[in-house]
Formats: C-alpha cells, sequence, structure tokens
C-alpha cells in the first residue's frame, strides 16, 4: 500500500464540477483531493488503484462515504461491506473502519466536526 497523495487545492464556488475529474489515478497509489475545507468539517474526494487500501483507523467523528466510482470494501468494526458507484455509508465515529479498493475506485468522503 502506498501514502494517499494529497492535493490541497478547493473548489471554486458558485461552478459546477463533475466530481470524477477532479480526482486521477495513479498506478499502485491513492490520491486524494481537499474539496472543501472549513473548521467544522472537510469534504476530500480519493482515487484508489485497484488493490489499494487504507489500513484499519478510528476517528472521533462521523464520516459519510459517497462512491463516485467503481468498487469497494469497506470493513466496520470488523463487518467487510461492499459499497459501488451510487452508493453511501456511513463510517460511524469510534468504531474502527477500513477501505480496500476491489477496483479502480473513487470516493468522496465528508467528515463532520461536531
Amino acid at each position: 500500500m502506498s501514502s494517499p497523495t494529497a492535493t490541497c487545492s478547493q473548489i471554486a464556488g458558485a461552478q459546477a464540477f463533475a466530481l470524477p475529474s477532479l480526482v486521477n489515478y495513479h498506478e499502485a497509489a491513492i490520491v486524494s483531493r481537499i474539496v472543501l475545507k472549513r473548521e467544522t468539517g472537510n469534504v476530500t474526494l480519493f482515487a484508489f488503484d485497484a488493490g489499494q487500501e487504507l489500513s484499519e483507523h478510528t476517528t472521533p467523528y462521523d464520516a459519510l462515504l459517497q462512491v463516485v466510482e467503481g468498487e469497494a470494501s469497506i470493513t466496520i468494526a470488523g463487518v467487510p461491506i461492499t459499497v459501488k458507484a451510487g452508493e453511501i455509508i456511513l463510517l460511524p465515529a469510534g468504531q474502527p473502519h477500513a477501505v480496500k479498493a476491489t477496483s479502480a475506485f473513487k470516493m468522496l468522503l465528508t467528515m463532520i466536526r461536531a
């Protein structure tokens, strides 16, 4: 697994964007782009090459994961759940979770700090 590569350019206001075009896949990597960053939370777009994963971790805040493209296995508190394009899943605060791309996969992650 490679470390995520982050881009910190936020999108401009009052413009429409095609989500998939805001971040590109890179071979054997995870790429992320912060779409919106505020004191109360962040919205980040990720592109995972097939087989890439974020190891199990826990966060103090709820996070909403929206699948933009592809398919992944999300494990929450030891339970694997397959998600695919067009689906969302809540990653509850305080529960360990992990993400593994079963195909090239893009996700939008919204973390609310409240």
